[in-house]
C-alpha cells in the first residue's frame, strides 16, 4: 500500500496516475469472525469486549462489480453499528451477509467467513466498475453508508425505501475501517477540503442520519423557531442536531448528563440546556417496570421554564424506552416525535391519550437517502455544519476505539487512521478552515 500512499500525499499525481496504480491482492481489515460469534454468550453487554472480537486481518481484495469502487482509505470512524457487531448484538451480521450471498452473483462476495466493518471513510478513489461516469480515480472523497440496488421501484422516490436497501460495513462487507474499501459510486460525495483526513471521515453515518431525522421533509422538517428538544445534545448524533437546530433558526432545548456536556452545547451556541443529572429525573420506578407521569410534568415543567411557557414542536428521539414517554408527553398539540435508535432500549411505552387526543405524530427515521446525505455533506464543506471529532486512535488500536463507545467513554465522534500516517493531513483549504477552526476542533480532547 506504500505506493498508493506515495501518491496521494505527492503534490500533481494525475488521475491517469491513480489509474495506473497497481492494486494490492490483499489490505489490512479490521474483522469479525463467523467462526467466534458465541464468544460473549452468558456475559452481559457491558461485559463484551471488542477488543477480543476485533481483529485486524490481511484480506483478498474482492472483485469490483458493476457500479461499484474502490477508495484508498485515509481515515474512518467508530459508530455504534461496530460497536453491535463487535459484541454480536441484538443478532450477529454474518445473517446480513449471508441474506446479500442469497440474493446475486454480487452479493455473493459478501458472504463471507469474517465481515470487515466500518460505515464511514475518507479517502481517494483508486477504480471504478463499469457503468461509472461521476468518479475517477484520484478523487478526495467520503462516503455515506447507505447502499441499494435500485431495481424495485421502491426506493424511487426515497432510496431509503428500496427493499434492498442496506448499512454498508454493517449489512454489506467490505466496510471502512480499512486500508481499502468497496463501496457503490452513489455512496460517495466530494471531501470537505478545508477539513483534514479524519475530520472529514467522522461525520458521516451521524450527519446524514441526524439531517433527515430533524430537517429533512422526510423526518422532522423543522423550520425556523421551532422549540427542538434534542436528548444527548452533545453526543454523536445530538451534536449534529444541535448544530443544525441552530443554523436553521430554531431554539434547541439541549438535555444532557452532566455539566461538562452542557458547557459543550453551551460553546455550540445553545442557549437553553438541561442537566438531567441535577434534575434526577425518575421516568421509571426502581425495577424498571412502570413511568411515572408525575416526573413527565416536572420535565415539561423545566422545559417551559426555559422556553417562555412554549411547549415542544419535535423531540429528536433516540434513546428510546427510557425517555420515548416523557418525549411523546412534552410534545405540543399537533407537534412531531422523531426516532432513530432504541439504545436504551426498543420496546418503548407510551400514554397514547397524550398521542391521539392530541394530534401529535411519531416519525420513524433510519440513515438518510443519498440527497439528504448529500446536502448534510455540502454544509459540512460550506463551514455551516462543523465535525464533533474528540478522539483519534490507529487501525491497530480499533478494539479500544470500541470498547470507549460501547462503556460511553467518549464525547461526539471519535475518529480511525487507516492509511494516514498521522493526524492533520488532507487539507487543501486553508482559508476557510482558518474562518472556522474553533467550531472545527470544539470536540478535541474531551
Amino acid at each position: 500500500m506504500q505506493h498508493i500512499l506515495d501518491a496521494i500525499q505527492a503534490e500533481g499525481t494525475s488521475a491517469e496516475d491513480f489509474a495506473n496504480l497497481e492494486l494490492p491482492e490483499s489490505y489490512r481489515a479490521v474483522t469479525v469472525h463467523k467462526d467466534e460469534v458465541d464468544m460473549f454468550e452468558g456475559l452481559p453487554s457491558k461485559e463484551k469486549d471488542p477488543r477480543k472480537s476485533l481483529h485486524v486481518d490481511d484480506v483478498p481484495l474482492p472483485e469490483l462489480g458493476p457500479g461499484e469502487a474502490f477508495v484508498a482509505v485515509m481515515a474512518s470512524a467508530i459508530n455504534y453499528n461496530t460497536v453491535w457487531t463487535s459484541i454480536f448484538e441484538p443478532v450477529s451480521t454474518f445473517g446480513f451477509l449471508e441474506r446479500y450471498g442469497r440474493e446475486s452473483d454480487l452479493g455473493k462476495r459478501h458472504d463471507l467467513p469474517y465481515h470487515i466493518v466500518g460505515s464511514d471513510l475518507s479517502g481517494v478513489v483508486l477504480a471504478v466498475g463499469p457503468g461509472v461516469n461521476k468518479w475517477k480515480p484520484g478523487d478526495r472523497v467520503v462516503a455515506h453508508c447507505l447502499s441499494v440496488e435500485l431495481e424495485a421501484p421502491d426506493g424511487h422516490s426515497d432510496t431509503m425505501l428500496d427493499p434492498s436497501q442496506r448499512i454498508w460495513g454493517f449489512e454489506t462487507n467490505f466496510g471502512g475501517l480499512a486500508d481499502v474499501a468497496m463501496v457503490k459510486a452513489n455512496q460517495l460525495m466530494p471531501k470537505p477540503e478545508h477539513l483534514t483526513w479524519e475530520e472529514a471521515a467522522s461525520p458521516g453515518l451521524v450527519n446524514c442520519t441526524a439531517y433527515r431525522q430533524l430537517v429533512s421533509a422526510n423526518g422532522g422538517n423543522m423550520k425556523q423557531g421551532d422549540n427542538v428538544l434534542i436528548w444527548g445534545a452533545s453526543g454523536g448524533l445530538g451534536g449534529f442536531a444541535t448544530q443544525y437546530a441552530l443554523n436553521g433558526g430554531a431554539n434547541p432545548v439541549c438535555v444532557v448528563s452532566n455539566e461538562e456536556k452542557a458547557k459543550i452545547v453551551r460553546s455550540m451556541g445553545a442557549e437553553m440546556v438541561i442537566n438531567r443529572s441535577e434534575m434526577d429525573f425518575k421516568f421509571w420506578n426502581e425495577d424498571n417496570t412502570q413511568q411515572n407521569p408525575k416526573e413527565w410534568l416536572r420535565f415539561g415543567k423545566a422545559i417551559r421554564e426555559l422556553t417562555g411557557g412554549e411547549d415542544i414542536d419535535i423531540v429528536f428521539e433516540h434513546p428510546g424506552r427510557e425517555t420515548f414517554g416523557a418525549s411523546v408527553f412534552v410534545t405540543r398539540k399537533g407537534g412531531t416525535i422523531t426516532t432513530c435508535a432504541s439504545t436504551t432500549g426498543y420496546m418503548h411505552e407510551y400514554d397514547n391519550r397524550y398521542l391521539w387526543m392530541n394530534l401529535k405524530r411519531i416519525i420513524s427515521s433510519h440513515f438518510a437517502n443519498y440527497r439528504e446525505s448529500w446536502e448534510a455533506n455540502r454544509l459540512i464543506a460550506q463551514g455551516k455544519i462543523h465535525p464533533t471529532l474528540s478522539r483519534v486512535y490507529t487501525l491497530d488500536e480499533v478494539g479500544q476505539a470500541a470498547l470507549d463507545v460501547h462503556h460511553n467513554l467518549h464525547q461526539g465522534k471519535v475518529g480511525v487512521l487507516a492509511l494516514s500516517p498521522q493526524e492533520g493531513l488532507g487539507v487543501l483549504n486553508h482559508e476557510l478552515r482558518e474562518q472556522h477552526l474553533d467550531k472545527i476542533n470544539l470536540f478535541r480532547g474531551i
